[in-house]
């Protein structure tokens, strides 16, 4: 399953498709009670049932493309996980592809065959996520850890882990024996240290995120002369977790992650008290959403479980009932996503944090 959308990977997800590209999101439980993969899996096989009838029903569906696209649904179903779900999925399939992707926000259910994907909740969903790197620093070993809402989990990618190939290489023993001064002077750990700068570099590029470094003090120092990804990372000295557990490395992060969540929520609310008395303050999900569409919003804020269904009425957006006639449940994805188009900072913050604003409110532009 798919879990890092890089600007490259939406650019591809949205470009058009032969019709019909199905999109297909539905929620899913992680937590106890509701947490069982017997009801997440029927729930999931219901859509993607829905999915195929809405292919017989449709006229401009070819029976070939409605055969290729009901199997991509199928080898779709068999990829999914769900031994540790999180808020949501979503399964992209057309003619010849799929993609499936957990979501660590709600969605609404719901099945759309156009051209192109629906892509709106997969970047709310990973704007709220707010995905960022791990990198762990030894002498002998550097491994990349991929975090999110909750958890880290090992990446194996861009090289990583990478691990020192030396003859007779024991850091505990040479240091117990005396053989050099220290595990981070020598020239080949320089040179090791260099490599992982060069190759956590290029990730970056291709995959821009937060970047938190742990290790040992003089790891850390080290990393920092070898090269340029240490000065603008987080650094966290806590050694050990190069060859540690995901768990041991989350407990290591979180202090730190919820230190910057605390001090976020706290700009973000002075932000908004402050365009309150510029007359730049909006509030309301009728409001918000014509100011986003005119690219007027300059920092949007969300509570992180915000949700409501709304309608148009013609002239504005109104409050409406789930499952009423065009009412449009996922808005505020709607909102969010507009907003990053046009270049606006969104922030997702504890909920309450915004008191009377209701859920969500922006600093304006003008």
């Amino acid at each position: 399953m798919e879990h890092d959308l890089s600007p490259a990977t939406l650019a591809e997800l949205r470009r058009p498709r032969p019709y019909p590209a199905v999109s297909l999101l539905t929620p899913t439980h992680r937590r106890e009670p509701l947490n069982s993969q017997g009801q997440n899996r029927v729930r999931l096989r219901n859509i993607v049932a829905e999915a195929k009838k809405k292919l017989e029903e449709d006229p401009a569906v070819t029976r070939d493309r409605r055969t290729d696209v009901a199997r991509q649904l199928d080898r779709a179903l068999a990829e999914v996980d769900l031994t540790h779900p999180e808020d949501g999925l979503a399964i992209f399939a057309a003619p010849g592809e799929h993609q499936v992707w957990s979501l660590a926000r709600s969605v609404p259910e719901r099945v759309v065959l156009s051209d192109t994907f629906l892509t709106r909740n997969l970047v709310s969903a990973h704007t709220a996520e707010r995905p960022f790197w791990v990198l762990s620093v030894s002498a002998d070993r550097v491994t990349l850890w991929s975090g999110g809402v909750d958890r880290v989990t090992e990446e194996r990618a861009g090289g990583f882990p990478l691990v020192r190939e030396e003859p007779n290489f024991d850091p505990e023993r040479q240091e117990r024996v005396g053989d050099q001064p220290s595990n981070f002077r020598d020239e080949d750990t320089r040179r090791f240290l260099r490599e992982a700068d060069t190759a956590m570099g290029a990730l970056l590029r291709r995959h821009p995120r937060p970047l938190y470094i742990t290790g040992d003090p003089a790891a850390l120092s080290l990393l920092d002369e070898a090269g340029s990804v240490a000065g603008g990372a987080v650094q966290i000295p806590h050694g050990g977790l190069a060859n540690g557990t995901h768990e041991a490395v989350w407990q290591a992060v979180l202090p730190v992650l919820e230190e910057e969540a605390r001090k976020s929520a706290e700009n973000v609310a002075r932000s908004l008290e402050s365009a309150r008395g510029r007359k730049e303050f909006a509030a309301g999900v009728d409001e918000l959403w014509q100011s986003a569409r005119e690219g007027r919003i300059r920092l949007l804020a969300v509570e992180e479980n915000y949700r409501i269904t709304v309608r148009d009425d013609g002239n504005h957006l109104v409050v409406a009932e789930e499952g009423e006639l065009d009412a449009r449940e996922d808005i505020v994805d709607e909102i969010v996503e507009q907003c990053l188009e046009t270049g606006a900072e969104v922030r997702f913050v504890p909920d309450g944090t915004l008191g009377d604003a209701d859920g969500m409110a922006a600093v304006l532009r003008y």
